[in-house]
């Protein structure tokens, strides 16, 4: 660890040089963990290389690039719903490998161009088993598909200057697979990931160790090495002494961790002991308060350190009731600092709930989930955990129909709005709509969301009602100045 910093999970500034594939440890592309503050960690404890999350080509292709000034970090931000979809910093350049999902040579050759400024390398997942990669004809789905690989590696060689990889899983017959990296090699990649697994097998199945050493002998591109974490969190394996002896028997030039970094990413740590989780989880929290990162992001990883603490301790358990940023932090005795760097970010005043990346005014309200339709909106989610059991009294549902009852007027009429696996509501009460900005998980909770936007502009005195109309207030005035920046921040580059 570096004693010099001047932020937390910053490392000294260098000139970013080409990546190089040989002789490197590697943080493993993974969902919500591959995000910056992760990243950033992986490097203060030794990684040489991090990827990102895989990132769908669309979604990238869908977003604005934003310098965020308040941070320091570049942001590309969804055009639809305005959140985060990819956040980098200076301080891991020369180390930094976006993962894209893509099943088209052109969409990827476009990605490529739109981020090279801002990456040091790209990769092609080509060995995700999920099905939402394989019914998109991504991940695993393109291992069977050699014509589309070659498309695909070749248009992304050709469009841009950086290394270009891609990540592939074995088939059970080893020759097949050597067959598959002979032909990668061909399109000029500068490595490729292999994981020990076909795309059928779990973790608790054996990583072929034998399969990766046939190949590495077969070709000359370097390969990297996966799947050498063991499923059991604590096993020998998972240190950074296991995770050496796998990449020797593996020949491999390169290897890459997943679960055991994700477990604790001190693993890339050489040291005879991992460090305490709670260490680890207090290191990685500094850097995602410091970075303003999404609460839903930050307690997925911090579930993945915690693992059966969650259910076997107290902090565990009040762990598994936070419901925003405040509420995490404050298990974790450090609330004093989020609200201090919230400050440091002009964000103080506004609710806990709110996303900091900021929604374009502008962009948001030119698109109406009706057109021609006169909607009261506001950004107001619904936070499950700050509410009663689900016949409670004090749900904003219940509230505005006790309140239509009251007034003897008919009852509130909900209309529900799907985009993917995304959620909104336009509540009408006697010939009035009301809607929440925000997007939900499921069809209930964009209609409790839309029903707080009514109570609180129909003055219904709900549990959060002054607390809420308070908030509203003071952060109208610092979003609108967060947009406004934002808003020249993108005239800037445009």
């Amino acid at each position: 660890m570096h004693d010099n910093e001047s932020s937390p999970g910053q490392k000294k500034k260098l000139k970013p040089n080409r990546l190089e594939y040989t002789g490197k440890m590697i943080l493993a592309p993974m969902v919500k963990v591959g995000t910056l503050p992760m990243r950033l960690l992986a490097l203060e404890y030794g990684a040489d290389i991090v990827y990102t999350e895989e990132i769908i080509d669309w979604k990238l292709l869908n977003s604005n690039r934003v310098e965020n000034k308040l941070l320091g970090t570049v942001d590309y931000i969804d055009k639809t719903d305005n959140t985060l979809v990819f956040r980098t910093c200076p301080q891991e350049r020369g180390h930094l490998v976006l993962q894209i999902g893509t099943s088209d040579g052109d969409r990827a050759a476009r990605v490529a161009k739109m981020v090279e400024q801002d990456i040091d390398g790209i990769d092609v997942n080509m060995g995700c088993p999920k099905s939402f990669s394989l019914k998109g004809g991504m991940g695993a789905a393109l291992l069977t598909k050699p014509d589309k690989i070659l498309d695909i590696l070749t248009k992304l060689k050709a469009s841009v200057s950086i290394p270009v990889t891609c990540k592939i899983r074995v088939f059970s017959d080893v020759a097949k697979s050597v067959e598959l990296v002979k032909m990668i090699e061909t399109t000029g990649v500068a490595a490729v990931g292999v994981h020990g697994r076909t795309k059928d097998q779990r973790p608790n199945d054996e990583n072929n160790v034998d399969a990766i050493k046939q190949i590495v002998a077969a070709v000359n591109v370097p390969i990297i090495a996966n799947g050498g974490s063991s499923n059991n969190r604590n096993s020998p394996i998972n240190t950074y002494q296991g995770i050496r002896q796998f990449w020797k028997e593996s020949t491999a030039s390169s290897v890459m961790i997943a679960r055991a970094a994700e477990w604790n990413v001190s693993v890339f740590r050489d040291a005879e002991k991992l460090v305490d989780i709670m260490t680890v989880i207090h290191q990685y929290l500094a850097i995602a308060i410091h970075y303003d990162y999404p609460f839903l992001i930050v307690k997925y990883c911090v579930q993945q350190m915690l693992g059966s603490m969650q259910s076997e301790t107290e902090l565990g358990k009040k762990f598994l009731e936070s419901a925003t940023m405040g509420d995490l932090c404050r298990v974790f005795d450090i609330e004093d600092a989020y609200r201090e760097r919230q400050k440091e970010l002009g964000l103080n005043n506004i609710p806990d709930h709110v996303y900091s990346a900021r929604i374009d005014q502008n962009d948001r309200n030119s698109k109406p989930l009706v057109e021609g339709l006169c909607v009261e909106e506001k950004f107001c989610p619904f936070i499950r955990a700050h509410y009663g059991p689900d016949n409670s009294n004090d749900l904003p549902k219940s509230r505005l129909l006790n309140y239509t009852r009251q007034k003897q007027i008919e009852a509130p009429a909900y209309k529900v709005y799907q985009d993917d696996k995304k959620f909104r509501c336009i509540v009408s009460v006697q010939g009035s709509y009301y809607s929440s900005l925000s997007w939900e998980k499921n069809k209930r909770y964009a209609e409790q969301a839309a029903a707080i936007v009514a109570n609180l502009c129909l003055g219904i005195h709900t549990p959060e009602f002054v607390k809420l109309q308070e908030e509203m207030k003071k952060s109208e005035v610092v979003q609108d100045n967060i947009v406004n920046n934002n808003n020249e921040a993108v005239k800037s580059q445009s």
